[in-house]
């Protein structure tokens, strides 16, 4: 029997399932993931799936939900990014300058206009001396040119010029989009850059597992549209998959539920990401995946993603009160489970009696550092030296080192986690989940209990009083999230803090029971049903549903459905060519290796479309499709003149090329 291994890597866990097409899931198993070292988290769940003698596997497909967390929770190596025909000012559109950070930024001379003529001669001087001055402190180059999707030649030199001075991984706009609008394109390009070195060490940790079981599969990808590429093209594409994991999530919950019309929603240890299936296909967002605020140019499924999961840190805010999430820490539970010494340490705090700032904090490296150590500031070197030995208390870590900027900047980068109270470890104390230290979460809660501002809402000192507070958030933040979900999807309308009549009412019409003497009433119903999936779903979806009043379906497998959707996928890649008229009589044809014109539409339309089969099959092979069938759109755009003649604007022909993948013998 041939059969599929699907590998899913998330934030907490890590997902295998063998899979073939006449019996659907063989096996399936669940394994911690250990970000200080992927292979660890990748073997145990691999391993606990393949039988001896390990069987004949004919492909490895991997989804991952790496990227996006990293892109969620602000992390990343540092880049270069090199905007060419642009001014300052491009930083401050599409939240650049914020997802920039500290990281350089180098202004050159160069660009092209809409009708892709060169506006003025590329500054390569310029290059080459901000790429050797900024090389040895970043890990990689993203490059911006003005109008580079109309005439991509100035992108080329840079790229060609930083690979030849550094070796160093470069990130080309016009690649990952022909659409305009360039701050946003930069923005996909430095994203890109930053997530280089994540996908490169999670294919790496793969393939050398499948070596050493002596599996000579094809290894593919999981794009965030939910189809397939080679492990090959993800490495110089890795925002693409971003909402890799939602994506296959979508395609494996549709596999298993068989439900048409729902909503898919999967809960992980970071974020939760939530789909429409209609009739059966996912919506896809054609204008670009926002991700926590980052509003890109990768066309991916249409996911609503928040940072919210069974292992979000808790937090205090002045308006809201206690939040669940974004940012993702290690359980208290499981950081005693790994480290049975913590528990003595967080026994300590509890014994004192009084409450401080860092209580049941711990601090931990989280990964290698992969890049140069020199890119430590001298303060972030003391501490991640001082974490040289394992987890350490915040409280200890800051008496001895007073640097809490530089303890968030090294989490930033996601070197280091915290370790701290979270729903998993209300999950814990409550008996609703048992596989890490009970003790510890029930300690870490009591902590939180008996802060003043808890106390003041009858939490007391009682841990279990706590974490039915912190479940009962999680939830409704969860159904909030939902329905936000749905009205973004029907009505287009975003619920932000400044709205605060609806999200009272919401609230309201959420909460589990009604407020003491109400003067009104508000219900909700959610006329979808909810496909919920991940490892914490059937311990929180319940009352999610029951608050919207919603049909909810928890398939078999849920908690391994990414690693399903990742081998029920196939191959999918588009090539875009645009038509323009710079002067009357003249068509222009741009596409990624450079303009050409013509003297009559059809003309250039036919090489248009000619361009865009070849391009659309080369990409889909390359990306490992076994065959491929392409199908080629044409859509004009013309103006109506006086006299009912038409304009015309411009024209935009797609070729879509479609395959399974290849399999090995």
């Amino acid at each position: 029997m041939a059969l599929l291994l699907g590998i899913d890597t998330g934030g907490t866990y890590t997902d295998a399932v063998l899979y073939d097409d006449e019996h659907g899931v063989v096996a399936a198993a669940k394994s911690l993931t250990t970000k200080h070292d992927l292979a660890l988290g990748v073997r145990a769940a691999v391993d606990a799936v393949l039988p001896s003698p390990v069987p004949d596997i004919r492909l490895v497909s991997l989804s991952t939900t790496l990227a996006t967390n990293a892109i969620v929770e602000g992390q990343g190596n540092p880049v270069c990014l090199i905007l060419v025909g642009q001014r300052e000012d491009a930083l401050e559109r599409a939240g650049l300058r914020q997802a920039l950070g500290g990281d350089p930024v180098v202004l050159v001379s160069g660009g092209h206009g809409a009708h892709g003529e060169e506006r003025s001669p590329l500054d390569l001087e310029v290059v080459r001396s901000a790429v050797l001055t900024h090389a040895p402190r970043v890990s990689a180059f993203a490059v911006a040119g003005y109008f580079a999707v109309r005439n991509a030649a100035h992108e080329r030199a840079i790229r060609d010029l930083i690979r030849e001075l550094t070796g160093l991984p470069v990130t080309c706009s016009h690649e990952l989009t022909s659409n305009l609008d360039a701050p946003r394109r930069a923005l996909t390009a430095v994203l890109n850059a930053r997530l280089i070195p994540l996908l490169q060490e999670l294919i790496l940790v793969v393939e050398e597992l499948l070596e050493a079981r002596k599996i000579q599969a094809p290894l593919m990808v999981v794009m965030g549209d939910g189809s397939l590429i080679s492990a090959e093209t993800a490495l110089m594409r890795p925002v693409e998959t971003i909402l890799s994991g939602p994506a296959a999530s979508v395609v494996g919950a549709r596999y298993l539920s068989q439900e048409d019309d729902a909503y898919v929603v999967d809960i992980g240890g970071t974020t939760t990401d939530i789909a429409l299936l209609r009739e059966g296909r996912p919506a896809l967002n054609l204008k670009g995946a926002t991700v926590a605020g980052w509003h890109t140019m990768v066309e991916a499924i249409d996911v609503h993603t928040v940072g919210l999961g069974g292992d979000s840190e808790l937090r205090l805010d002045e308006a809201q009160g206690l939040v669940v999430g974004p940012r993702r820490a290690m359980p208290l539970s499981l950081l005693a489970h790994l480290y049975p010494a913590s528990v003595a340490v967080l026994g300590e705090q509890l014994e004192r009696g009084s409450s401080r700032p860092h209580d049941g904090r711990f601090a931990m490296r989280l990964r290698h550092l992969s890049d140069d150590p020199g890119s430590l500031t001298t303060g972030e070197r003391r501490l991640w030296d001082a974490l040289a030995g394992g987890p350490t208390s915040v409280e200890r870590l800051m008496a001895e080192h007073p640097l809490e900027r530089q303890l968030e900047r090294l989490v930033h980068r996601g070197l280091v986690i915290v370790a701290a109270f979270t729903p998993s470890d209300a999950a814990h104390v409550l008996g609703i989940h048992n596989a890490w230290c009970a003790e510890a979460a029930a300690i870490g809660a009591r902590l939180w209990a008996r802060r003043d501002i808890i106390a003041s809402w009858e939490a007391g000192d009682d841990a279990a009083g706590f974490a039915r507070l912190v479940i009962e958030q999680l939830v409704a933040q969860s159904a909030e999230a939902l329905l936000a979900a749905a009205l973004d999807d029907q009505h287009g309308i975003t619920l932000d803090s400044s709205q605060s009549i609806a999200r009272l009412m919401i609230r309201h019409a959420l909460a589990a029971t009604a407020p003491p003497d109400p003067l009104w009433e508000l219900s909700i119903r959610l006329r979808r049903a909810v496909v919920a999936i991940g490892a914490p779903a059937s311990t929180y979806y319940p009352q999610v549903a029951e608050r919207l009043h919603a049909r909810l379906c928890v398939p078999p497998h849920a908690d391994v459905c990414n690693a399903v959707g990742a081998v029920a996928s196939g191959v999918m890649r588009v090539a875009k060519a645009l038509i323009t008229s710079p002067e009357p009589g003249r068509y222009r044809v741009h596409v990624p290796s450079g303009v050409r014109d013509f003297d009559e539409l059809e003309l250039a339309a036919g090489f248009a479309r000619d361009e865009t089969s070849r391009s659309a099959e080369a990409l889909a092979l390359e990306s490992g499709a076994a065959t491929a069938e392409v199908a080629v759109r044409r859509d004009d755009r013309t103006a109506a003149l006086d006299g009912g003649e038409a304009l015309f604007l411009e024209s935009e022909v797609t070729a879509t090329a479609v395959g399974r993948p290849r399999t090995g013998t």
